[in-house]
């Protein structure tokens, strides 16, 4: 059996039967936990709650009544019937017009309108994981590389490497400046590759950050268009959390700082858009290149015949994205829910002694688990994250899938779950905690009260978890678009 599945793979490509896709990964490993016994309040609650999937789904409520309020922006109601020929047939790589408009419609609202998108730069991609893949493809050569400031999506290693043969080199950053990027930790990144004779041609942000949950300062991104400048590289900035800052005035876009910067070379810069996670559609595969380089706009264009959005879902999406009144209200709510949602989970966790980075965006946040772990090495973190899934039930990812430089810590995800079973997730953590007298903790204080990077709270977790604390918008009964990207 093993001869001829060998002999099989002999007769593919290396590119087929590589891991390049990084499905061996811990992070994968979780849904893979998941997908075995599933969580369901009534036919299994005991089963593992998924919080290792950063789907976007507290204002489903929102869009179900735009859809029956706007029955026409289907071809597949009556009423948006006779649309219906038109769109089957369209096949135009550069998208229909009004849809181009639309997400640039969207991009400026979910930036407060301090910026305005070109729809005519607007390239779809199948999701932000095609957009990365396609820049990939523009900007660098097999064996070429970008710089990634860690900890970052374990996807990246496959969107942006897997097909293309392109390296991803680490920035290391660490704990004891809230895992914020250095001018130092740039230049050795680079110097690295230069001694390793690896070309750089770019480095890769993600802003807000994943798994990180926070955002680039203005003099952050400011020195970082000065660094991709200086060494004459290309700066990719994802940007698809960006609608998910719960202070929306205070996210930066790259697009702002390179009105600030009139010695930005504007052929550097690239932006990485979805629909995925700020309006919460991953199914629909809305992925965006938007770049201010004229040749990567066209190449990318081409490319884009591999993975474009069909015209059933960019008819549908130039209408809802079009309504600005709806766009406003969607945007405003889903941060409020957001925020309410992880102040539920951060200030819980605090109450058993889990503390957190201190962050305001993403549907994630980053959990410092480091003070439960038997010995300060990876190799414990992921015992202990075995325990967390076999044990606890719960499916969170460790940090070293996200390629952190510190084990202990682990992405949680709470936007893909109603406010019960929030709560179920809260109360096994706390009976774990309390059962297991090696992790009682005596005081917070004394350790932690100089880091103020963490989320502690002397309110009661009981607090926390009574049913008049939970949101009256979260919807319990919300659809769950389970697309693993």
């Amino acid at each position: 059996m093993e001869v001829a599945m060998k002999n099989t793979q002999n007769m593919l490509s290396k590119i087929a039967t590589n891991d390049g896709h990084g499905e061996n990964s811990p992070y994968f490993d979780g849904w893979k936990a998941y997908d075995a016994n599933p969580f369901h309040s009534q036919h299994n609650p005991a089963g593992v709650i998924q919080m290792g999937l950063a789907e976007n789904m507290l204002c489903f409520d929102l869009i179900q009544e735009w859809i029956q309020a706007n029955p026409t922006a289907s071809i597949c109601t009556p009423q948006g019937a006779s649309d219906f020929k038109e769109t089957a047939i369209f096949q135009d790589y550069h998208g229909l017009p009004e849809f181009r408009n639309s997400i640039a419609n969207f991009m400026n609202r979910v930036r407060g309108n301090r910026v305005t998108f070109d729809p005519d730069r607007i390239v779809m991609s199948g999701g932000a994981t095609g957009a990365h893949e396609t820049l990939a493809f523009c900007l660098a050569n097999p064996g070429e590389a970008f710089l990634v400031p860690t900890p970052y999506y374990p996807g990246f290693d496959r969107d942006l490497g897997w097909r293309t043969g392109v390296k991803l080199l680490p920035v290391v950053c660490e704990s004891s400046n809230n895992f914020k990027i250095t001018s130092e930790a740039l230049e050795i990144a680079y110097e690295k590759a230069k001694l390793a004779n690896i070309k750089v041609k770019g480095l890769l942000i993600t802003n807000p950050s994943n798994p990180l949950g926070t955002f680039l300062d203005r003099e952050t991104l400011k020195y970082l268009v000065t660094f991709i400048t200086d060494k004459n590289i290309h700066l990719i900035c994802d940007e698809i959390y960006a609608g998910t800052v719960t202070k929306g005035d205070e996210f930066i876009s790259i697009a702002e700082i390179i009105k600030e910067e009139p010695k930005c070379n504007l052929d550097l810069i690239h932006i990485v858009y979805s629909l995925s996670k700020d309006m919460g559609f991953p199914g629909f595969r809305v992925g965006i290149v938007y770049s201010y380089n004229n040749n990567v706009v066209n190449i990318a264009r081409k490319m884009s015949s591999f993975g474009l959005v069909s015209t059933q879902t960019q008819h549908m999406l130039a209408s809802m994205l079009s309504d600005n009144k709806f766009v406003d209200n969607f945007i405003s709510e889903s941060r409020i829910r957001l925020a309410h949602r992880h102040d539920m989970f951060t200030r819980g966790l605090a109450q058993v002694g889990i503390g957190s980075l201190e962050s305001n965006a993403g549907l994630f946040f980053w959990m410092d688990l480091r003070r439960f772990l038997k010995e300060p090495t990876f190799e414990s973190e992921m015992t202990f994250w075995r325990t967390i899934i076999g044990d606890i039930k719960l499916n969170v990812s460790p940090g070293s899938s996200f390629h952190c430089s510190e084990p202990g810590w682990f992405r949680v995800c709470f936007a893909n779950m109603d406010d019960e079973t929030t709560m179920i997730a809260l109360r096994r953590i706390k009976t774990f905690v309390l059962k297991n007298k090696m992790l009682e903790i005596k005081t917070m204080r004394p350790c932690w009260q100089n880091n103020q990077h963490f989320r502690l709270s002397s309110r009661r977790l009981d607090d926390m978890l009574t049913p008049h604390r939970m949101s009256p918008h979260s919807p319990l009964a919300s659809p769950l678009v389970r697309a693993h990207n």
